[in-house]
């Protein structure tokens, strides 16, 4: 991973970061969208809804036609209290749509939301460029040994415990403070077995009540002090839709209003369910910024 300085007028909180997806450039100058693709029955959005092929497909497409950087495939529910599922479960969710997904966009950068060593070696083996692991290394620690091997991005997410048991461990002083040396003290150890480019995720919603949330996405220029590109995951999350008093199906205008906050804060990365409403988003987040500098506007 590189890391730029922000040049004098342009906001300190989004340093240049480019990462190395296998060989392939993802200049982050300019925050970008990972898409999600569930391929589950059970999520908590969109669970059951893409896990035909031809539907798959369209989706890809959709969300690549709309400006995604980034789709992530997962096969395995990690909304709290979901039930675990086995390894050959998730190998045959996932594995055959991320084929029909490099056959019809070969150019298409795929992350694979999962927390299993197994399935991350064989989606690197199926042309995957991320590792996208809820756990942070912490179900199965050699899952960082296959982001080293194939030169993959690694998300590190920040989760106590498992979806099933992690909102028992929602207890801070000050959160955004403790999840972010939680971060640092794995992101230490995972450099010194020689993993390279490594993307912050939070972890909203896991591991954190609704006010820990809010609290922490106040505080999410913290994160700037570990140098790496932050992904922000609120996408329709119980924060918005119990706040708001509203259904995920209701939550996008949330969503949008969120994630301009957390752009504000430093994200490089949003994950959504709704491509196009978070490239507006960056748009006009970039509008904002340019307009710092630029007199014209």
């Amino acid at each position: 991973m590189t890391k730029t300085p922000a040049r004098p007028g342009e906001d300190p909180r989004h340093s240049k970061f480019s990462l190395n997806c296998r060989g392939r450039l993802l200049d982050l100058e300019i925050p970008v969208v990972m898409g999600i693709l569930n391929l589950t029955p059970d999520s908590f959005y969109d669970g059951g809804k893409t896990t035909e092929t031809a539907f798959v497909l369209k989706r890809a497409e959709l969300m690549l036609d709309q400006g995604a950087a980034i789709l992530d495939l997962g096969a395995v529910s990690s909304r709290p209290g979901a039930e675990s599922i086995e390894l050959h479960e998730e190998r045959s969710r996932l594995i055959p749509h991320l084929k029909s997904i490099r056959r019809e966009f070969p150019d298409a950068l795929i992350s694979v939301d999962t927390w299993r060593s197994e399935i991350a070696d064989e989606s690197a083996d199926e042309g995957a460029s991320i590792i996208n692991d809820i756990s942070g290394g912490q179900l199965d620690p050699q899952i960082v040994d296959v982001a080293i091997r194939h030169s993959m991005p690694y998300v590190l997410m920040h989760m106590p415990g498992t979806p099933q048991t992690m909102q028992s461990h929602a207890r801070y002083e000050n959160v955004a403070l403790e999840v972010m040396q939680s971060i640092q003290e794995r992101m230490r150890a995972y450099r010194l077995k020689g993993l390279r480019d490594i993307i912050i995720d939070p972890g909203f919603g896991f591991g954190k009540t609704v006010s820990d949330n809010f609290r922490l996405l106040s505080g999410l220029n913290t994160f700037r002090h570990l140098k790496s590109p932050v992904l922000v995951g609120l996408s329709r999350k119980s924060m918005i839709h119990r706040t708001l008093q509203c259904t995920p199906e209701e939550a996008l205008n949330g969503t949008t209003a969120l994630n301009m906050i957390a752009l504000m804060n430093g994200a490089s990365i949003l994950r959504v369910h709704d491509v196009r409403e978070a490239r507006e988003c960056i748009h006009l987040y970039q509008m904002i910024q340019h307009s710092k500098t630029d007199r014209s506007l």
